[in-house]
């Protein structure tokens, strides 16, 4: 019988020396030579102190700074809970949720239509960009809010677009975290 265990026994730990140990250790090895940014999580630093990832969204809801799509993780934006609703195009919760934040959106005086992302989750529920659209639309309020000139606003937010993935994966994209970081270093410095 020991014939027979002998083989298996070996191999077993063979095989988790090599996909347990020795294939984890090539890639993280690969991922920090050849990405180390992405291979640590896309930080993104203020002032030396790590205020968030380029991967993950944040809930913004000061009327200062540009708000996230809406998330249906957690109580929004927690990565421990991530997926989307699964409510279903039927469901009551969820045309009262997107009730809800679209009055909210145009009670800031909005009267356009929404773009899509402004009223619902991602799937994941983490999503940290918006569109281009979204961000546009907000450009007078975060400007009153700030007592900024709307035009410097709207620059920044074509500044911040990002274009898809190699030219044509996805869509142009806003990275909201990163827009309200230089809209505060905006505000920080003086109009001229």
């Amino acid at each position: 019988m020991l014939q027979f265990i002998r083989p298996a026994i070996v191999m077993t730990v063979l095989f988790t020396l090599l996909c347990g140990v020795a294939y984890p250790l090539a890639m993280t090895g690969i991922g920090q030579a050849a990405f180390p940014a992405a291979a640590n999580g896309s930080l993104i630093t203020r002032d030396g102190v790590v205020v968030g990832s380029a991967l993950i969204g944040q809930g913004f809801s000061d009327p200062k700074y540009f708000w996230p799509r809406p998330s249906a993780a957690g109580a929004g934006y927690d990565g421990l809970s991530s997926s989307g609703s699964n409510l279903g195009p039927t469901s009551r919760k969820l045309k009262d949720r997107i009730t809800e934040t679209v009055a909210a959106i145009e009670g800031t005086g909005v009267t356009t239509p929404l773009p899509g992302d402004a009223a619902t989750a991602s799937g994941s529920g983490l999503d940290p960009d918006i569109s281009p659209a979204y961000a546009r639309l907000q450009v007078e309020r975060v400007a009153a809010a700030r007592s900024l000139p709307a035009d410097k606003v709207a620059q920044l937010v074509e500044q911040q677009i990002e274009a898809p993935m190699l030219g044509f994966m996805g869509e142009e994209r806003v990275n909201v975290l990163k827009l309200n970081l230089a809209l505060d270093a905006l505000a920080a410095t003086p109009i001229s």
